[in-house]
């Protein structure tokens, strides 16, 4: 893993990342790498292994109930194990 220091954070940057490391819950050295690496156009944490994703994030709170009842309506087959193909 390199290592990298780097000088000259001015206020509005240093409180922006302080910002960003007490909302999410990380160090401000991740805070400072998911800055670097969305300035560098790369995506979220491509290289961790520990996480499913956030491709879908921008749906969170987007479906009506309607919508959210009509997938649960959809996926509800999959609930059920088809038993004899496991035999």
């Amino acid at each position: 893993m390199n290592q990298i220091t780097v000088r000259g954070f001015d206020d509005v940057l240093s409180a922006r990342l302080r910002r960003l490391a007490k909302r999410e819950g990380i160090s401000l050295n991740q805070a400072a790498l998911k800055l670097l690496r969305k300035g560098a156009g790369l995506a979220d944490g491509a290289e961790r292994t520990d996480t499913i994703g956030s491709s879908l994030d921008h749906l969170i709170g987007t479906w009506t109930a309607a919508e959210a009842d009509e997938l649960d309506c959809a996926l509800k087959e999959f609930e059920t194990i088809d038993e004899a193909a496991w035999k």
